[in-house]
């Protein structure tokens, strides 16, 4: 029996002619190299490590979480499935940034009040897509009702289905979060719906000179529509406090200051 001395000598001797077997295969398996191709070679390494290497910046933090220069850029280019289109001119990076960093912290009260359940299933994803497919302005020329229509307008701002799936549950879990959170505190009045089909409603049909629809057949939307809005104006001063107690940290001057809050701050409502 051999004792642990020669256990060890053993080992080393297996581990050095497996290293000897390993250089002599490579030897026989590799021819030598010529001078020229060899020096060739270090002047493509060379030049390869000299090569600048763009590398991602983190722009905030927010909630001990970093959010990324590639980040930004990914929202702006998901800012194409938003029902009301975002100009070309106002899908900036300072707005990309401000509505991630609106979601981010939208996410975070969602995991820490995980006692209410706001995950939705595969069948309303796919029931609200049908319905984004037909609100979002650019679709109405490419027909995006139709399945070929859909693909085209995929293919045409580089996104793929399971990456919109992804974007549209989190968008509709959120929708679930902020109408539980603010929506069964919000009251409408029957006179709050007069005034606003009064001076919003009718006019828009005045000006078409077409018959105004009655009160009754519009309320239901009318009650919907003050309803958001006031549910916006309490998230805007929620998202406020949150970014105001110290949970938003930008270090990346361009992106604004710490505590700023944006007027379109929605966590991707719109």
């Amino acid at each position: 029996m051999m004792n642990h001395r020669h256990i060890g000598i053993f080992a080393t001797q297996v581990a050095l002619l497996a290293i000897c077997l390993s250089v002599k295969t490579n030897a026989q398996a590799t021819p030598p190299t010529p001078a020229s191709s060899a020096a060739t070679q270090i002047d493509a390494a060379s030049a390869t490590a000299e090569k600048p290497v763009q590398l991602d910046r983190v722009i905030a933090i927010v909630n001990g979480d970093v959010l990324l220069e590639s980040d930004v850029r990914e929202e702006m280019r998901l800012a194409v499935l938003q029902p009301i289109s975002v100009p070309a001119n106002q899908n900036t990076q300072i707005r990309a940034a401000q509505r991630l960093i609106s979601r981010a912290l939208i996410l975070r009260q969602m995991r820490e009040q995980h006692q209410i359940n706001y995950s939705v299933t595969d069948d309303e994803v796919r029931k609200s897509l049908d319905e984004l497919r037909t609100e979002i302005p650019i679709c109405k020329k490419m027909s995006c009702s139709t399945a070929e229509g859909w693909q085209a307008f995929l293919k045409a701002n580089d996104l793929t289905q399971p990456e919109v799936d992804e974007r549209w549950r989190q968008r509709l879990e959120i929708l679930k979060f902020i109408d539980a959170r603010f929506g069964s505190s919000i009251r409408i009045s029957r006179q709050d719906i007069q005034k606003y089909y009064q001076s919003t409603v009718v006019p828009v049909f005045e000006k078409m000179k077409q018959p105004s629809p009655t009160l009754e057949s519009t309320s239901p939307r009318i009650r919907e529509i003050l309803l958001q809005q006031q549910v916006n104006s309490l998230l805007r001063d929620w998202l406020k406090s949150l970014r105001e107690q110290g949970s938003v940290q930008i270090l990346d001057p361009a992106y604004g200051q710490t505590t700023s809050n944006s007027d379109e701050d929605d966590g991707g409502r719109a």
